[in-house]
């Protein structure tokens, strides 16, 4: 299964084939199956050559059925309402566009209220997709493998974080949801989820490829599941046959870690705009995020690549009951990989920036001074990180703060405040954008 709603099935039947050519009906097909990619193969080494392929999907359905018969003769059963006997008449089915119209006796009626009968099923409809083989079979018992796509097999993953009380550690869960509205059940089944971004072609017939994608994966000895890198991908194996019945979900687990260190961060974003232009006062009381930083390694307690999803993060309150703190989407990550989440904004911990002095130095040179107001009205100290994306070439020209040059168009000041405390940052920056 792919996290793109779409799946591959592999299935082995056992048959008793005649010798020559024959007709074979595979059945219970996936309503979602794309045609051209389904693939046929005998196991065993014993020759079967493929003439025809057909995929009959023509189902049967009260509507279908009517339009079957359009030409054709039925039976028309109604209650007469004075002796309460069901009466059968004989209609000609003349059309079924908009509603059904009849001719009984010399009447052209539509609309008629009754229960149709038919004397038959046409060859040609039936109640289930089926695929249907023209082969040259060498006869006897043998094993064949079918392999399709299919759409609308979908998974995704969840994960459930809990935070210590010192917000330095906390245990994850991580749950896999399955979805099959395929059209089929798939009973005892060996379960693969492929986490990744594949490529995918409109009118693309290639299984062959995907075939062997699945074949060379790694059986799980577990009962829960294994992951292993493939190609440029993740495949997860559950270690157990799983039933996936149509139109049903299902949670798995997929992976659980307990007393991984975690860094909570505190983050007052800058924007480069602010350094382009003359603006006085830019914000007063300002929001300031919070973050949880993590290290997906194994010297984490961690380190199995995480497929995207939405983690939600609960920390225990007093009184000893967990509460929903904020919750984030992750991209795929791989191990070694640090995941940030954004649990929200802190409540206690607001900011204030104001420009104090902005001269045009030339055509696109600016100088701009600033002061940032930071206050912490929390009952232990805080470190906040200011993030500032000046853009195009630029200088710090003086700072009341020691800064970090992030990358080319980006640099950071953290400063502690105390508690119930108030820092002002100050700086100059000479920016160039042309």
């Amino acid at each position: 299964m792919y996290n793109q709603n779409f799946g591959l099935v592999r299935e082995v039947r056992t048959l008793d084939l005649s010798r020559g050519r024959v007709t074979l009906e595979f059945g219970d097909v996936a309503s979602g199956i794309q045609p051209e990619t389904v693939h046929i193969s005998p196991l065993g080494g014993r020759p079967l050559q493929v003439l025809e392929q057909n995929y009959q999907f023509d189902l049967l359905s009260p509507q279908k059925l009517l339009e079957k018969y359009v030409g054709r003769t039925v039976n028309v059963y109604r209650t007469n309402p004075l002796s309460g006997v069901e009466e059968a008449l004989t209609a000609e089915v003349l059309s079924v566009n908009g509603g059904t119209i009849l001719r009984i006796g010399d009447e052209i009626t539509f609309n008629y209220p009754g229960r149709f009968g038919f004397p038959e099923v046409p060859d040609n409809l039936i109640s289930e997709p089926t695929l249907l083989w023209g082969l040259d079979a060498p006869g006897g018992r043998q094993q064949i493998e079918v392999t399709y796509l299919t759409n609308n097999l979908n998974w995704k993953s969840d994960y459930v974080m809990v935070l210590n009380e010192d917000d330095d550690e906390a245990s994850l869960t991580g749950w896999v949801t399955l979805t099959n509205q395929s059209g089929t059940a798939y009973e005892n089944a060996r379960l693969q989820l492929v986490a990744g971004d594949v490529q995918r072609v409109s009118g693309d017939s290639r299984p062959d490829a995907r075939r062997v994608m699945m074949e060379s994966a790694m059986m799980a000895d577990e009962v829960g599941f294994t992951e292993a890198a493939f190609f440029e991908y993740h495949l997860y194996t559950l270690g157990r046959p799983a039933d996936l019945l149509n139109n049903e979900q299902k949670q798995v687990t997929l992976l659980e870690s307990d007393g991984f260190g975690v860094e909570k961060k505190l983050v007052f974003q800058g924007q480069n705009h602010y350094y382009r232009g003359q603006y006085g006062q830019v914000s007063t009381n300002q929001k300031v995020g919070v973050f949880l930083d993590f290290e997906n390694s194994e010297s984490n307690g961690l380190g199995m690549p995480l497929p995207k999803g939405i983690i939600r993060v609960y920390k225990q309150d007093h009184d000893g009951a967990q509460q929903f703190i904020g919750e984030d989407l992750i991209d795929h990550t791989p191990r070694d990989e640090v995941v940030r989440i954004k649990m929200g904004e802190a409540f206690d911990v607001v900011a204030d920036r104001r420009q104090m002095d902005y001269t045009v130095v030339s055509g696109c040179v600016s100088e701009s001074s600033w002061r940032i107001d930071l206050r912490n009205h929390k009952d232990e100290s805080v470190d906040v990180t200011l993030i500032e994306p000046v853009g195009g070439d630029w200088e710090i020209l003086s700072s009341s703060h020691a800064f970090e040059q992030r990358d080319a168009w980006t640099f950071s000041i953290t400063p502690e405040i105390e508690a119930r405390g108030e820092v002002r940052v100050e700086y100059r920056v000479r920016a160039r954008w042309c």
